[in-house]
């Protein structure tokens, strides 16, 4: 299957314009009163790497939330935004979708107390389609909507811990989390699509 997904046209992700580094209490402010508007986020997180057998990752070090035109990156310096990440993580009225989210909803409840409220995890319904193994996300977006997200290994096991984060580490984080929003908007139309056709015979 690599094989294939790789002829495959590039993901129309976004791009860096289109995301959005929140720092201050004005941005925070504005986010989140766009995701609550949304009422449905794409949700992912980040962690640098522990490369030494026995050391536990003290991450997430980075949090990211798209929305269909955009995407919001929380960096968790010595300073954190718990209030913020409470408000969209714990609201059961803001819908969280993303792939392999056991170890974020631990990280997270460990690390800030912070417990995920409805959240939808894709790799279950996506079994839904016929596949008896969990399709992660690069999988998923080949299957559901034809294209190649690439996948660095490099890049996802960069030091996601720094301060200063680079462009590609952005485009890379911001588009695991838009990603996951479209193949939930692309599943929610097949479905929608199915039970319409299933009305009409």
């Amino acid at each position: 299957m690599k094989d294939e997904i790789a002829l495959l046209p590039a993901f129309q992700g976004l791009v860096l314009e289109e995301i959005e580094l929140l720092e201050t209490e004005v941005q925070y402010a504005r986010a989140l009163e766009a995701i609550k508007g949304a009422g449905l986020v794409g949700f992912d997180t980040e962690s640098k790497p522990s490369f030494q057998r026995g050391d536990v990752s003290d991450g997430p070090h980075v949090v990211q939330l798209a929305l269909h035109d955009r995407a919001y990156i929380i960096q968790i310096g010595t300073n954190p935004p718990i209030g913020f990440l409470q408000d969209i993580l714990g609201s059961a009225s803001i819908t969280k979708v993303g792939f392999g989210l056991k170890s974020d909803r631990a990280h997270l409840h460990r690390k800030f107390g912070i417990k995920l409220v409805n959240v939808i995890d894709l790799t279950g319904p996506l079994r839904v389609l016929g596949y008896k193994q969990a399709l992660g996300v690069k999988a998923a977006v080949a299957v559901l909507l034809g294209q190649n997200l690439p996948k660095s290994k490099s890049m996802s096991t960069s030091n996601w811990a720094r301060n200063d984060l680079e462009p590609s580490q952005l485009l890379y984080a911001a588009n695991d989390a838009f990603a996951a929003l479209r193949v939930y908007q692309t599943l929610q139309l097949r479905t929608e699509q199915g039970v319409q056709a299933k009305a009409e015979h």
